[in-house]
Formats: C-alpha cells, sequence, structure tokens
C-alpha cells in the first residue's frame, strides 16, 4: 500500500481547524501529515503555500501553535514538522528536538538545510534527506549514506506548486538499488498527477492542492471536506 503524506499549514485558519483537518484526513486515507511551520520567505514553496504562510503569522502564529496541535494529534497520526532553518534556530535545535520527541513527532523536514550543513544535525533526530533531480549520482548516493524515516525526492527544480514534469526514472532505479528506506515524491502532486508520478515509488507528498482550498471564501466545515475528498482521491489513485 503506497503511502500519502499531506502538507499543511499549521493554525490556519486556526490551531483548532488544523486539528479538526488533521483528524479528518486520517479518517479519509492519509498516512502522514506534513506540519508547516509557518515563516515569513518560504522559499521553496510556491505562491499558495506562501500566501497562507503570510495569513497565518499576520493572524499572530506562534511556534506554541505548533506545539498545541502535535500534543493533540502527534500520537494518532505519523507527524514530521516542516520549516526553514530560522524556525529550529531561533527557538534552539535541541529545544525543538525536545519539544519533538515530547509529541511523537517522527523528523524533521528543513528544505533550506543543505546536506553539508545537515550532518551536524542529523545524528540528533531525525532529518529527512531531499534529493533533487539536479543532483548527480554520486551526491545522491553520499546523501543517502544513512537510514532516514524515508527520502523525500524532489519532482522537479523549482518550488512547490508548480506544474513541471521531468524524467524521475533513472533517479528512481539508483535510489531503488542502494537503499530500501521508503522513497516518497512531492512537488506537483494533485488528484490528476498521483497516479503517475507514484509509479515506482513508495509515496506520495501533496501539499498545494490541499492548501490552496484554505484560501477559498467557502466556510471551515466546506474546507475540511473539501481537502478530505481530495485526499480520499489521491490515496485511492496511487494505489490503483
Amino acid at each position: 500500500m503506497k503511502k500519502l503524506i499531506a502538507y499543511i499549514t499549521t493554525a490556519y485558519p486556526d490551531k483548532e481547524f488544523t486539528i479538526d483537518l488533521i483528524h479528518s484526513l486520517k479518517e479519509n486515507g492519509v498516512d502522514g501529515i506534513e506540519l508547516g511551520i509557518p515563516f515569513s520567505d518560504p522559499v521553496a514553496d510556491g505562491e499558495i503555500i506562501q500566501e497562507v504562510n503570510k495569513r497565518a503569522l499576520q493572524n499572530g502564529y506562534k511556534i506554541n501553535d505548533t506545539f498545541y496541535v502535535s500534543e493533540k494529534t502527534g500520537n494518532i497520526i505519523d507527524t514530521y514538522w516542516m520549516g526553514y532553518f530560522n524556525n529550529f534556530y531561533h527557538k534552539g535545535y535541541n529545544f525543538m528536538i525536545e519539544k519533538a520527541k515530547e509529541y511523537n513527532i517522527k523528523g524533521f523536514i528543513i528544505p533550506d538545510l543543505p546536506y553539508e550543513e545537515a550532518i551536524e544535525y542529523e545524528n540528533k533526530f531525525p532529518l529527512i534527506s531531499f534529493v533533487a533531480p539536479t543532483d548527480s549520482l554520486e551526491r545522491i548516493k553520499t546523501i543517502l549514506q544513512n537510514p532516514k524515516e524515508f527520502i523525500y525526492l524532489v519532482a522537479y527544480a523549482g518550488i512547490t506548486g508548480s506544474d513541471k514534469k521531468e524524467d524521475l526514472s533513472n533517479i528512481i532505479k539508483y535510489i531503488k538499488e542502494i537503499i530500501s528506506t521508503p522513497l516518497y515524491i512531492g512537488f506537483g502532486v494533485n488528484e490528476n498527477t498521483a497516479r503517475e508520478k507514484a509509479k515506482n515509488v513508495d509515496g506520495v507528498i501533496v501539499g498545494s492542492t490541499f492548501v490552496k482550498v484554505l484560501l477559498e471564501d467557502i466556510s471551515n466545515t466546506e474546507k475540511i471536506k473539501k481537502i478530505s475528498q481530495k485526499a480520499k482521491i489521491i490515496k485511492e489513485s496511487i494505489n490503483d
């Protein structure tokens, strides 16, 4: 059974909504949550997630909101904190590890922390490795030296939410030959692309297609219903 990891931005429109959404996503086939920590300059994310990050911060988001949501949901579904390194550095990396362990967080996803700098931190707590189509095979082998919770394969060079296609067959084949850690693909995954992108990998990571619903002028109940329906369709399509 291929896995579905859902990215959602913490506490937008509010933290109770995030908790309710996580429960609904789990009920509709989502296997893990990439819980986004709002940041003012999310360089790896496209316009949709950038806008929701901005709105969450304008609403008064604080790191304690992530802790609160994680306390309520960390034991019901595998959860990973996704944020930029400044989020972790500002509070203190060891402090963030302590809180993560307290709430049963499985790992950190930090897209602006290069592998060479991540080495210092990866033995302290699971740090999800990124592999991109621009990486050489030699570099990929280096990145994958230590087993992780899963490997995050970026579907294309660019930002989240774009509609790009790249041939990843050689990279996927190479990764599968050298490591048995689950390989999940992210960037550009939605209801229309999920089945194709999930070929030969162990799961998908979906963000923008869920987050854009948060910007729609509909009730919170309808937002949860719509996002959950999208999740159900994607989970079924990758396992069809």
